[in-house]
């Protein structure tokens, strides 16, 4: 399917690594110019390699710390000035510190809602003005299927990201108006980024295959008693397709949505 990205501009935040790498290569192999934030320049020039040989004809990587105003606002306009113009915002940056009500410092807290909410506020502010100046808009933000299936140890995460699912409703009603199409995702267990290196490390422990995207369903539904209905943990592509699409024109008329990607454990 063409999803009419050809030459599209796009900004994927957290773009280095897990899901938003995989956004980012899905909307660069339909055509789309890709820009992705993250902090390591090492990872930023891999994956900036990966983007061309994917399609993208102009990607881009800015070594960017999402917790800086600042420094988000002149990265955004260095590629406003490159480009013209803003297509896609596509905000995955989020994990945050793990911990209990009784545990969670205070400053867990705090980095839990810079990352899961804070860091989609302020790209988002900073992308508006470019995206207002194409001639079609998409912001998608990455949310949480724990939000709705809440685990004790992920109290600060679930907190952040449920308040990112809330924003991102209020804001497409307020740019229906200026047809700036919001949705969010919440993805179930993938394997990618930090939940792949824990629950490789947890299948480790356990004597099972790492790499079994059926065993490693099994420790989400022992720890967490939320196995994926398909009986298996997802893979990157399979969000980042989902991601592209609410990215694109070919999602005309959906806003103010948040779509669950997996595998059926959660149905509401």
């Amino acid at each position: 399917m063409d999803l009419g990205l050809r030459d599209a501009t796009a900004l994927v935040t957290g773009g280095s690594s897990g899901m938003g790498r995989a956004a980012a290569e899905c909307l660069a192999a339909d055509g789309a110019r890709v820009a992705v934030f993250a902090r390591r320049k090492v990872e930023l020039d891999e994956t900036v390699a990966a983007l061309r040989a994917c399609g993208s004809p102009d990607p881009v990587g800015l070594s960017v710390d999402v917790t800086d105003a600042a420094g988000i606002e002149a990265a955004v306009a260095e590629l406003g000035g490159r480009w013209g113009a803003l297509n896609i915002l596509v905000n995955t940056v989020g994990p945050g510190d793990t911990g209990t009500i009784d545990t969670l410092t205070d400053e867990g807290w705090a980095r839990s809602l810079e990352l899961g909410l804070m860091s989609a506020v302020r790209c988002t502010r900073a992308a508006l003005p470019w995206i207002r100046k194409a001639e079609w808009g998409r912001i998608v933000n990455v949310s949480a299927h724990s939000t709705k299936r809440q685990t004790p140890t992920l109290i600060g995460y679930t907190a952040a990201k449920s308040a990112l699912t809330s924003m991102s409703k209020n804001l497409a009603k307020a740019l229906a108006k200026e047809n700036i199409l919001v949705n969010t995702v919440s993805p179930g267990t993938f394997l990618s980024g930090g939940v792949k290196t824990w629950l490789q490390g947890m299948a480790a422990k356990r004597g099972i295959d790492p790499n079994s995207l059926e065993d490693l369903n099994r420790i989400i539904a022992e720890d967490f008693h939320e196995p994926s209905d398909l009986g298996r943990a997802g893979l990157p592509e399979e969000i980042g397709a989902v991601i592209a699409f609410l990215a694109s024109r070919r999602n005309s008329y959906m806003t103010g949505a948040n779509v669950n990607v997996d595998g059926g454990s959660d149905f509401t």
